[in-house]
């Protein structure tokens, strides 16, 4: 194997986390980091005696009321209240979790006045939007008509995120609804299903889930488009459930699945119909996103609030309520998910990764973080750490993705999951694919994405015509730093491999002007490449993102060419949680090379059926992805047949629906709970 990160060398984030969740009387092995993740770490985790404050009053606060919730201890509401006042988004996010249990200890009347304080001296606008969905989300009405009648046309309450959450506050209340402006009045189409959805009015034409005493599911994909991987967010979660929820729409415990993707902006105009059928007892419903809110995502902690009201009010709608969500990403929005479950009354189920986690220690303990975006990123890798935990905490059920030693790797960075099932771990059910099925116009559509990829007047979306009979290296996946297409280009470039191969990329926007940041980061890092090595140039092609059914004919006609040289699949991913992208190119007959860093090298075994990457820097990948290219003949025909064995004899979609299907239905059953209480 080229490497795989060994996952028992010393780890201080470990160290530190183990000992938290240590029982009482046991050996706690404290290994405390330096620099500048020493002080968040002290501050979060260790008792008062030991912990040393945190410069920044923001993150010295943020802090305790993290280890409040990790020791499930209750916070006034004036200090809550306190800290969204001076605070950030992730501020905001944590007290949204601290929120019920403050009300339980210390009574609705209380927080009800504290709000009432608060409210009126609020000069921020996303604090005031945030302050109100608090009073939503305990039902409590801190203001009587009058105050509001004077205060919601002055700042910051006119402000955007401030007067739709104010509209959402008084869709809980008959007197407040009467407050409401008409839809008719709204000045685009997020706000008029806003206000008709608060004014009471039906959204969703509510389909006939069947009752056939089954389970009605509803997962969550809030982080891109289900039908365009590759392009802004989307990757392959959103293949996954697409192929995901019509398989369990067909298994015996389930009657339907409903998966939750967002809509926003033109989207909301061109669909009329917000729930939608994908296939039967399959259908998705689309979250209004408020587009305009600033850039704003569904997975961001100021959208947390309007996520929650959303997801309630359309499930609400439906003729049963469903009887478990199961949410796989680790951030604001999976918490708000989470919590409109509970006020539905659904079991939660979480897909716990370890990440950012594996990480931590390497990208921020000892003189790393240095500069003000660095301490940045150490902020929001840590605040998602926090709401994994809270994930953790809330399921009813914790599940894993399989990796080389089953979920060791999860349970060493939760190790609050140490005595699940008999101290076995999570469960980890595996995923799939969907059998590939070739389309009607296959061949000729493979042919057309061949030769559009060789085309001359097509730059930078095609290779020279030249460079046809030259191996060709094949990524495809959203661009993303830590997807790591920019060092893959770097590698092929500074180690001459682009003198005699060729590169493709698929993935991003169509248009470099609609691209987000983090894909606008590795369009500037490959496009600087580039423009230092001309040459290369003309051997890589940059393809914006395809339909998945193109990906995968493309990756055929790839495989069976017999018009260029041979193909090679590479993912030169930081770490892969799982891999759709990498099971697919295995079921193409591609040759693979992928991260060793993840979930892969659970089912991609070193020069049995592809070859595991050391992803860490471009040098080493480049020596990797030189040991793929050397192969000879006979040993690639042998790994690629094993490879599509492995993905057609273990990770069919029909074989991650049953499994996925038993664990919801143990769970229906009553079946003890795999993971903390909520």
């Amino acid at each position: 194997m080229d490497a795989a990160t060994p996952h028992d060398r010393p780890d201080p984030f470990v160290s530190v986390r183990r000992a938290f969740w240590a029982p009482p009387g046991a050996s706690r092995g404290l290994t405390l980091p330096s620099g500048a993740l020493a002080p968040f770490l002290r501050a979060e985790y260790l008792p008062s005696a030991q912990r040393g404050a945190l410069r920044d009053p923001v993150d010295h606060r943020l802090a305790r009321l993290r280890r409040a919730l990790r020791l499930g201890l209750a916070t006034a509401p004036e200090e809550l209240l306190a800290a969204a006042r001076y605070g950030d988004g992730r501020t905001r996010g944590t007290v949204a979790e601290a929120w019920p249990g403050s009300l339980l200890r210390y009574g609705a009347g209380r927080a009800r006045r504290a709000l009432g304080e608060e409210l009126p001296r609020c000069t921020d606008p996303r604090t005031a939007a945030f302050l109100l969905d608090l009073a939503t989300a305990g039902r409590l009405r801190p203001l009587d008509a009058t105050h509001w009648t004077r205060l919601r046309h002055r700042e910051p309450f006119a402000s955007r995120p401030a007067r739709h959450a104010l509209w959402r506050h008084f869709a809980g209340h008959p007197r407040g609804r009467g407050l409401l402006p008409a839809p008719e009045t709204a000045a685009d189409p997020y706000e008029r299903l806003l206000l008709a959805a608060a004014s009471g009015a039906r959204l969703l034409d509510a389909p006939l889930i069947p009752a056939g005493g089954g389970l009605l599911i509803v997962q969550s994909m809030l982080l891109g488009a289900m039908d365009s991987p590759g392009e802004g967010a989307s990757g392959g979660l959103g293949v996954l459930l697409g192929s995901l929820g019509d398989a369990l729409a067909g298994t015996a415990p389930v009657d339907g699945v409903i998966t939750l993707v967002t809509a926003g902006g033109p989207a909301l105009d061109r669909e009329a119909e917000l729930l939608r059928p994908r296939g039967p007892g399959h259908w998705t419903l689309s979250l209004p996103v408020d587009s305009g809110g600033e850039g704003t995502t569904a997975g961001a902690a100021d959208a947390a609030g309007a996520v929650t009201w959303w997801t309630g009010r359309l499930l609400g709608e439906l003729e049963r309520r469903p009887d478990l969500v199961h949410v796989r990403y680790a951030d604001d929005g999976s918490l708000a998910v989470a919590e409109a479950a509970r006020r539905l009354g659904a079991r939660l189920v979480f897909t716990a990764t370890p990440d950012p986690h594996r990480r931590v220690s390497e990208r921020h303990a000892g003189d790393r973080a240095r500069t003000a975006a660095d301490r940045e990123e150490l902020r929001q890798d840590l605040h998602r750490v926090f709401a994994a935990d809270r994930l953790v905490e809330r399921a009813d059920e914790v599940v894993g993705i399989p990796g080389p030693g089953g979920t060791a790797e999860l349970v060493r960075h939760f190790p609050q999951l140490a005595d699940v099932r008999d101290g076995r771990g999570p469960a980890a059910p595996p995923e799939g694919i969907t059998a590939h099925r070739p389309l009607p116009d296959e061949h000729p559509r493979g042919e057309r994405l061949l030769e559009r990829l060789f085309s001359t007047g097509d730059r930078p979306a095609a290779l020279d015509p030249a460079a046809r009979g030259l191996p060709l290296l094949l990524t495809v996946g959203r661009l993303h730093p830590l997807k790591q297409q920019h060092v893959l280009v770097r590698a092929w470039i500074e180690s001459g491999l682009h003198l005699r191969s060729a590169l493709v990329v698929v993935g991003g926007s169509a248009r470099a002007d609609t691209a987000d940041a983090a894909e606008r980061e590795v369009r500037t890092a490959i496009a600087g490449l580039c423009a230092a090595h001309p040459e290369a140039a003309a051997r890589l092609a940059l393809v914006p993102a395809l339909p998945n059914a193109d990906v995968r004919c493309l990756e055929r006609a790839l495989a069976r060419s017999g018009r260029t040289g041979r193909a090679h699949y590479i993912c030169p991913s930081a770490k892969e949680e799982f891999g759709i992208a990498v099971l697919e190119a295995m079921d193409a007959g591609l040759p693979v090379a992928a991260t060793g860093r993840g979930g892969v090298p659970h089912y991609l075994r070193d020069t049995v059926n592809g070859l595991l990457l050391d992803t860490s820097s471009a040098s080493r990948l480049a020596r990797g992805v030189e040991r793929l290219l050397a192969l000879p003949d006979a040993a690639v025909a042998a790994m690629t047949e094993r490879a599509a064995e492995t993905v057609r004899g273990d990770y069919s979609i029909e074989a991650a629906a049953s499994a996925f299907a038993s664990v919801y239905a143990g769970l229906a059953r009553g079946a003890e709970r795999t993971c903390l209480p909520a």
